[in-house]
């Protein structure tokens, strides 16, 4: 039977499932074995290579959904990015990286790489004559994070890969922001895809993961890492992904409608100073959006006002959780400041545009009626408790 498929759901329903041969359930089988035969066998598997046939089929899923020739997952997005990084750089080599990217990104750079010799450069925008400006001879990885995280820059992805591809420099992005159902990188000539599944990919808040995807060599090259580094995933987890994954296509369009009216709401509300998403018209990433996404994603920031209480506003809130980690089913939010980069230093803040009172906002699959109402309860109350400004004398 072909089972080819094109269509997102499609894809994220049937590809890559496996078939249960003797009871024929409709869903994949799970295998726990750690421990298989090794004689009279065509592959010899081990979960720490990647190779169970939970963790094959998954693979195949997720390589189909990024258009991709292979994949890999991992036991969390930051073994997936410093293990691809890894691969492809060496002592003596140097790296190319927009300074708005996920704080664990770059406590890997700021932490680690100075102990293994490599250098790397932080641009401060991710404009193509950026990336261009940055590089140097021994230059072998430019690094993408589109949209970005908190403040949802965005990078032209074809003029990116374009550059770095007359350079011989191999490109990377980390896609979790978009997800496989708003944005395909290798589509506009990305090397190496890399996500958090957790996320969007896993969507329930309650599995930790992540994937990469490229090309078979590409792939190949960070498997040789990765076994040797051992972030592989159980079984378990790997099946909980796989199940999760069927509906990520619903779930994300549902959070893409959401988040682009929460934009548009908060964008006139008078207690909010600035709202960053790429869907918005007055976007400087707008035009890029619309080139390269197949829609803006279900995450936004915004700036509050002064006279919001940002700890009271959290505080009153009743559907929308305080929460870490984004792209739950759930409507979560948090203060970059204290979590996700919060091991940044005040400058460092400040430098990658990232103040106290930034909310990183991810939305949920509620009805955005009840979200608005959420919002602005807490805004009002949040208002009310800010303590009155002392009269000039």
């Amino acid at each position: 039977m072909d089972k080819t498929a094109k269509g997102i759901n499609t894809i994220c329903t049937h590809v890559g499932e496996l078939e249960d041969r003797e009871f024929r359930g409709a869903v994949s089988p799970l295998y726990m074995s750690t421990s298989y035969a090794y004689e009279e066998v065509d592959v010899k598997r081990y979960p720490r290579y990647f190779n169970t046939p939970n963790q094959e089929a998954l693979c195949r899923k997720i390589a189909a959904l990024e258009h991709t020739e292979s994949a890999l997952i991992f036991g969390s997005g930051m073994a997936a990015v410093s293990t691809s990084l890894l691969a492809f750089l060496q002592k003596g080599d140097h790296l190319v990286i927009p300074r708005q990217i996920y704080g664990g990104t770059y406590n890997l750079l700021a932490e680690e790489f100075g102990k293994y010799g490599i250098e790397y450069t932080l641009i401060d925008w991710s404009g193509v004559s950026d990336f261009e400006n940055a590089i140097q001879p021994n230059t072998r990885v430019c690094y993408l994070e589109t949209p970005s995280n908190p403040l949802l820059s965005l990078t032209d992805l074809e003029a990116v890969a374009n550059l770095a591809r007359s350079r011989g420099i191999k490109t990377m992005i980390d896609n979790t922001f978009a997800s496989p159902v708003n944005q395909n990188p290798r589509d506009f000539g990305i090397d190496i895809i890399i996500h958090s599944a957790t996320k969007y990919m896993g969507g329930h808040s309650d599995i930790c993961a992540g994937a990469v995807a490229g090309s078979k060599e590409d792939v190949d090259r960070i498997f040789h890492l990765a076994k040797n580094l051992g972030g592989s995933l159980s079984d378990y987890t790997v099946w909980l992904l796989e199940r999760s994954l069927k509906t990520m296509g619903i779930r994300v369009k549902a959070q893409n409608e959401n988040a682009l009216q929460l934009a548009r709401f908060l964008s006139k509300h008078p207690h909010i100073d600035r709202v960053y998403y790429p869907g918005l018209e007055g976007h400087p990433g707008h035009e890029i959006a619309k080139k390269q996404m197949h829609g803006y994603g279900g995450m936004l920031s915004f700036e509050l006002a002064p006279s919001i209480d940002r700890r009271a506003f959290m505080k009153s809130l009743k559907w929308i959780k305080a929460s870490m980690s984004l792209a739950g089913v759930e409507s979560t939010l948090l203060a970059p400041s204290q979590t996700s980069h919060g091991l940044l230093s005040p400058e460092e803040r400040e430098q990658a545009g990232i103040r106290e009172g930034l909310i990183r906002f991810s939305a949920g699959i509620e009805d955005f009626e009840d979200l608005r109402s959420d919002l602005t309860q807490a805004l009002d109350r949040a208002l009310s408790t800010k303590p009155a400004a002392l009269p000039k004398t």
